[in-house]
């Protein structure tokens, strides 16, 4: 079970630096995937999907087909559709926030500077499937795409052992958007939406979280398309202060704890009576989970109660981690808000668990993970839109700055470049 360490101790440093075995066997069977997928398609992806997924398919049933799309409505609950427009639509609406417009600012001098920003064409979301179910991810991915106004999304998502897609996947797939869905998932999945096969077109860039193999698949493919990012376990970081309640700080941990035994659930706290209480709650509260396995797995071994000295140590050791998910639950969070530098998401107060930002408030729930949030951002619509930049010259503002602009080129010794303006600028 979770345990109780000071801020000092040795341990933290293990569960911070969160190192994962095995990958690079795993790399090496990723390769192999890819390779197999480039160099028989279809009939390798089915083979695959028969080896992994335990289920036999024929490429001509890959692609989920419209009467199974209006077979899935009939098994969806009215409630569950309810909550499924709902997210899509106040995820929607955060999204747009985040649009950029194209512009172009004139000179006096004749130039012309600017910045042209469009949708890129076709996109494949991957969304973790088979003995489970995520129609959040399906929104989470698919609704920015659709804001950015991408034509073509594309998803990929693990059948079921009845070779079938859960009807809440489905359902949440064509309330977002989603243009094409296949019945195949890991590491064959992200080759195929790179490289294409008989039945699925290439994609210009991969979204979506998934397992080791899928994100190590994302990683190889780069550069033949793009990726969001290479996300790890998901994780959660709870700094909390006297005034928690011990009950709502354990729910939180192991709301994450209970996603993967690869998942870290931490707190930090300045108040030992509170670490106590929360290491209690958590073994009330994981003895009523049916994924408790799991969740004492992942706390054993990548959680912890850790006990700081003051908020302030608290703070900054929550910046050094840069968690995908930070929870403030303390008495005035918005005070300590300027001081957090890295971090995926950040969840402000009492009533503010993580799970909201999970389901419905609208922000992205793909986020960085393993540290990266000190360099990477969350998905978003600038993920799936691309820029040029525009600039336009007269033959008088060329020649105000075509002189600078040899020198340049000369110190570099591109003498070609140099011409270029030079041919162009009276004798």
């Amino acid at each position: 079970m979770i345990r109780i360490i000071k801020a000092g101790d040795p341990a933290l440093e293990d569960i911070m630096n969160r190192k994962i075995a095995g990958k690079e066997e795993a790399a090496a069977a990723v390769a192999e995937v890819i390779k197999e997928i480039r160099a028989a398609g279809d009939r390798a992806l089915c083979a695959y999907t028969a080896r992994f997924d335990g289920v036999n398919i024929n490429p001509g049933a890959l692609r989920v087909t419209e009467p199974e799309l209006k077979a899935a409505y009939d098994k969806v609950e009215e409630h569950i559709l309810d909550a499924l427009r709902l997210a899509r639509d106040n995820i929607a609406a955060f999204h747009k926030k985040q649009l950029e417009k194209s512009w172009f600012e004139p000179e006096e001098n004749g130039v012309i500077l600017g910045q042209l920003v469009r949708p890129l064409e076709r996109v494949g979301i991957y969304v973790p499937g088979g003995t489970a179910t995520y129609p959040s991810s399906v929104l989470m991915n698919a609704v920015p795409a659709k804001v950015a106004g991408v034509a073509e999304i594309v998803m990929a998502t693990p059948p079921g052992r009845d070779g079938k897609i859960s009807p809440y996947t489905l359902v949440a797939a064509a309330e977002a958007g989603v243009t094409e869905i296949y019945k195949v998932g890991g590491a064959q999945a992200v080759a195929a939406l790179a490289y294409g096969t008989e039945t699925i077109r290439p994609v210009d860039k991969i979204t979506g979280p998934g397992n080791l193999y899928v994100t190590l698949a994302k990683q190889q493919v780069y550069g033949q398309v793009g990726i969001d990012m290479l996300a790890g376990p998901s994780e959660v970081l709870v700094v909390a202060d006297e005034t928690a309640n011990p009950a709502y700080v354990a729910a939180d941990l192991l709301s994450q704890a209970e996603h993967d035994v690869l998942a870290s659930a931490v707190l930090l706290t300045p108040d030992e009576k509170l670490a106590r209480a929360v290491k209690e709650e958590i073994t009330k509260q994981t003895a009523k989970l049916p994924r408790k396995d799991i969740v004492t797995r992942s706390l054993a071994d990548y959680g912890a109660i850790v006990i700081t000295k003051d908020l302030t140590e608290a703070i900054e050791l929550a910046n050094s981690f840069a968690p995908e998910h930070l929870e403030l639950v303390i008495k005035e969070p918005f005070s300590r808000l300027g001081q957090i530098t890295n971090a995926g998401a950040i969840f402000l107060g009492s009533h503010t668990p993580e799970p909201v930002g999970d389901y419905l408030a609208g922000p992205n729930h793909v986020l960085p993970t393993g540290g990266t949030a000190r360099f990477y951002s969350p998905l978003r619509v600038e993920t799936f839109i691309k820029k040029s930049s525009i600039i336009s010259y007269t033959k008088e503002a060329l020649e105000q700055v075509g002189d600078k602009i040899i020198n340049l080129a000369q110190i570099e010794g591109l003498d070609a470049h140099a011409n270029a303006v030079k041919v162009r600028l009276p004798d």
